[in-house]
């Protein structure tokens, strides 16, 4: 009757060892590859970004016969832009519903080029350049 009096009473310095061991194992093998992610979902996010404004001014240059000037910007996706090349068959409603921002809170880049058009994010560290996840993701590479 002792012995069960004693058992009702809590957990054994024993058993609170063993539980804080296996809580100290499954950290060990789970964190690691968590913490890792996060950088790789950030560009998986920017990259999804890119393609999304990419169709987006693809779909602009079919209705208007060219793509926003860097002047415009992308904000021609949102709001009829105002100067030259005027659109002349732009959507009501735009393109895009809002201009995202790049998972590093930085503005996605456009530069038009002719009939081509430049569509990157400066990446992690928000500067030209860099390696990893600080490289420059480009709408041309995906």
């Amino acid at each position: 009757m002792i012995a069960s009096n004693r058992r009702a009473q809590g957990f054994t310095l024993i058993e609170i060892m063993v539980v804080i061991v296996i809580i100290g194992i499954i950290g060990a093998l789970i964190v690691p590859n968590i913490v890792g992610r996060q950088d790789q979902a950030q560009v998986t996010a920017a990259k999804s970004d890119l393609r999304a404004l990419g169709n987006a001014l693809e779909m602009y240059k079919l209705d208007n016969s060219n793509y926003p000037s860097t002047e415009q910007g992308l904000e021609a996706l949102v709001r009829r832009p105002a100067g030259f090349p005027e659109p002349r068959n732009w959507q009501p409603g735009g393109y895009v519903r809002s201009l995202p921002m790049d998972p590093w809170g930085n503005a996605y880049q456009y530069i038009a080029t002719g009939d081509r058009f430049e569509l990157f994010s400066y990446g992690a560290d928000g500067q030209q350049g860099g390696e990893g996840h600080a490289a420059e993701i480009r709408y041309e590479d995906l």
